[in-house]
C-alpha cells in the first residue's frame, strides 16, 4: 500500500528556527564630542577669545591695546521622529504566531517586543549618526551637518589644495593624513582630543596602509570598537583615528579637536527611551520615538578637511 500525501503541504517547523535580528553598525560620534542637552529649538555656542598685544615696557605704558571678543555660533536642532504600527493579526495565519503571540484575539502580548525595541533603537542610532554628518538644508533638513560645516563653505576651515583631488586609498591614506597634520593650526597642537574622522571603509584602508608599510607603531590590538565606531591611536599620543558610520559612502576626512564639535539635543536618552503601546482602536502594536538633534563647530579655523564628497 502506498502513502498518498499529495493533499498535505510540506512540513516547516517555523517556531523551531532561531530568530536572528538584523542589528546594524550604529556609530556613535557623540562619544567623542561635546553634547549640549536641553535645546528645544536654537541655542548659541558662546565663544570668548583674547587678542593679547605685547608692548614695549621701557617707558610708561598708558595706551590700552588688545581686544577681548565674545562671539556666537548657533545650534539649531531638528526634530526626528520614528512612528509605526504593527498589525499582529497578520501572524494569526502563520505558525510563527504560536510562539510570538499570547492567547486571545486581542493580540496585546508580543513575545518579540524586546527584540523589536532593540532593533528600533539600533536603527535610530545609526540614522542619528548619519544625520550629524550628512544633514543638509539643501535637502530639507533644518540645519547642516558636519560635512557641510567642515568644508570650504565655512570660513576658517583649512582645505589643502594638494589633497582635494586625491581619493582616500591604502596607497594615498598616509600622505593625505600627513598633509592634513602639516596644515593643522599650531594653536591646538597640544590638545589631547585631536581626531581624524572618516568612514569605516576609509578606516580599514588606513589600517591596510600602515600594515603594508610594516610601520613599527602598528599594533592590531590597538583597534577597538567603541560604541559602534572603530578607534585607533595615530602615531602621536594626543591624536586618534575614528571610523564612523556617519561618514559611510563618503570620502570626507576631517581633522581637529573633537570637543570643539558641539552636538545639541533636548535629552540624550531620548534615542533609547521611547514609547511602545498596544492601540486597541487600531488593533496595532505601535511605537513612537522622538528626539531633537543638531550640530555646530566652535572654532572652524582649527579644523582641516580634504573637502571630498
Amino acid at each position: 500500500m502506498a502513502l498518498d500525501v499529495t493533499a498535505l503541504s510540506d512540513f516547516n517547523n517555523e517556531i523551531a528556527g532561531e530568530l536572528i535580528a538584523k542589528m546594524v553598525y550604529t556609530g556613535t560620534t557623540m562619544e567623542y564630542v561635546t553634547v549640549k542637552e536641553g535645546i528645544k529649538y536654537k541655542e548659541p555656542i558662546n565663544l570668548f577669545e583674547v587678542d593679547l598685544q605685547i608692548q614695549s615696557g621701557v617707558a610708561c605704558v598708558s595706551t590700552p591695546q588688545g581686544t577681548a571678543s565674545f562671539t556666537q555660533r548657533d545650534i539649531e536642532v531638528c526634530q526626528r521622529t520614528s512612528y509605526d504600527g504593527l498589525c499582529l493579526k497578520t501572524l494569526d495565519t502563520k505558525y510563527l504566531g504560536i510562539s510570538a503571540l499570547g492567547a486571545g484575539s486581542y493580540n496585546e502580548t508580543f513575545a518579540l517586543a524586546n527584540t523589536y525595541a532593540e532593533l528600533i533603537t539600533n536603527q535610530f542610532q545609526k540614522s542619528n549618526d548619519q544625520f550629524i554628518w550628512t544633514a543638509n538644508t539643501a535637502s530639507g533638513a533644518c540645519s547642516n551637518g558636519l560635512n557641510q560645516i567642515l568644508s570650504s563653505a565655512t570660513t576658517g576651515v583649512v582645505v589643502p589644495v594638494s589633497i582635494t583631488g586625491s581619493a582616500f586609498s591604502a596607497t594615498t591614506a598616509l600622505t593625505i593624513m600627513d598633509t592634513m597634520i602639516d596644515n593643522l593650526s599650531s594653536d591646538v597642537t597640544d590638545r589631547d582630543d585631536l581626531t581624524f574622522f572618516m568612514s569605516v571603509t576609509n578606516f580599514r584602508r588606513y589600517v591596510t596602509a600602515i600594515r603594508t608599510l610594516n610601520n613599527f607603531y602598528f599594533d592590531p590590538a590597538s583597534i577597538t570598537n567603541r560604541g559602534g565606531v572603530m578607534d585607533m591611536m595615530y602615531p602621536y599620543q594626543n591624536m586618534r583615528v575614528v571610523g564612523t558610520v556617519g561618514l559611510q559612502s563618503s570620502d570626507r576626512v576631517v581633522l581637529g579637536p573633537a570637543k570643539h564639535i558641539v552636538v545639541g539635543t533636548d535629552l540624550r536618552s531620548d534615542v533609547t527611551e521611547f514609547q511602545m503601546w498596544y492601540d486597541i482602536n487600531a488593533d496595532q502594536l505601535k511605537h513612537r520615538l522622538v528626539m531633537k538633534l543638531g550640530v555646530n563647530v566652535a572654532y572652524p579655523e582649527f579644523w582641516v578637511s580634504n573637502n571630498r564628497a
